[in-house]
């Protein structure tokens, strides 16, 4: 009797499991390298969504581009990190009808937060429009950096001499061997590259952004003093902001991701005290030029519906999309 008691109890707990893997909700995430603030934000993510029955599996990527495509074409990627500018990017070039379909089908979720541009160079280079004729590493081709820093010189006129398309570890070593004389990388401070492999006997400077057009396009930040040991003074640059955002899910998916945002709502207290550090310049309800809520997230938030695909009109008016299609040769 007792070993049938004890088989009875076995099968309900394996039928429990199976009640348990069933009832659960599946999600991928893909973010950026397994160091950057993006795959942090998605360790943050993943223990939120645990708690409410949604099994996130966060993965690595190279850049923004490959998110975008991913989140629109991959198996198991339903949500994934971008640069808002990247977002102007998909839904400007028109005359690529692969980007257009993504345009079509891409949704915020919601936005994150600002991301510093970081023009790091050699002592005595003074504004971004002095890199007119240098040697600048933009970032590997396909990543967040290499489209924003393309963009930069395109709304600055400033033509450099070279723009050499190298991440931002070989760039660094570039940079203090003197074979490059300055590199663009996008990044929320502190970036630890840069807090821990440069000093002051590096002779290196962050480079300030003032550029009226590019402020007018982007949003104005500020670097503070003592971010960096070696950066002793504040230094103004711009900013693009870090966005979660999915594909237009018609099915399942779509409360799934509704539900998850839900969430992300309800949890925002935990993140912004156990989560990367990040979380507290965090405003879900910011809004986000040229980009509406996906509706699927909007019924789960009680806010009323709206459309939120990025219509052609809205991306031409977009002057970050227009510097975009120039700066790509669209």
């Amino acid at each position: 009797m007792r070993k049938g008691i004890v088989r009875c109890v076995s099968m309900l707990l394996v039928g429990l499991g199976a009640i348990g893997v069933a009832s659960a909700t599946d999600l991928g995430l893909i973010t950026g390298s397994e160091g950057g603030a993006y795959y942090q934000f998605g360790l943050d993510l993943k223990k939120v969504g645990k708690a409410g029955g949604i099994n996130l599996s966060v993965h690595p990527s190279k850049g923004a581009v490959e998110n975008i495509y991913a989140v629109h074409q991959r198996p198991g990627i339903h949500l994934g990190i971008v640069q808002s500018d990247v977002l102007a990017f998909v839904a400007g070039v028109e005359s690529n009808a692969a980007l257009t379909r993504i345009a079509k089908s891409t949704r915020m979720v919601f936005p994150l937060y600002n991301e510093e541009i970081h023009v790091v160079g050699r002592r005595g280079i003074d504004d971004f429009d002095q890199l007119a004729g240098k040697r600048v590493a933009i970032g590997r081709e396909g990543s967040g950096t290499y489209l924003t820093a393309s963009v930069l010189f395109k709304l600055a006129d400033v033509v450099p001499g070279e723009m050499v398309p190298i991440d931002i570890r070989e760039a660094l070593a570039q940079l203090k061997a003197g074979r490059i004389d300055a590199l663009v990388y996008v990044a929320g401070y502190p970036v630890g590259l840069l807090k821990d492999d440069v000093t002051a006997a590096d002779e290196l400077a962050l480079i300030p952004v003032s550029n009226k057009s590019i402020l007018e396009s982007y949003a104005a930040a500020e670097i503070p003093a003592n971010v960096y040991e070696w950066q002793t003074t504040p230094v103004s640059t711009a900013a693009v902001k870090a966005v979660l955002v999915s594909f237009d899910f018609r099915r399942r998916e779509c409360d799934s991701v509704g539900r998850f945002a839900q969430q992300i709502a309800r949890h925002m207290d935990w993140l912004t005290k156990q989560g990367h550090p990040k979380w507290k310049l965090v405003d879900l309800d910011v809004p986000l030029k040229g980009w509406e809520q996906y509706d699927c997230v909007q019924k789960y938030l009680g806010k009323q519906t709206q459309g939120s695909s990025p219509s052609a009109s809205t991306a031409e008016r977009n002057p970050v999309a227009e510097a975009i299609k120039g700066a790509l040769g669209d």
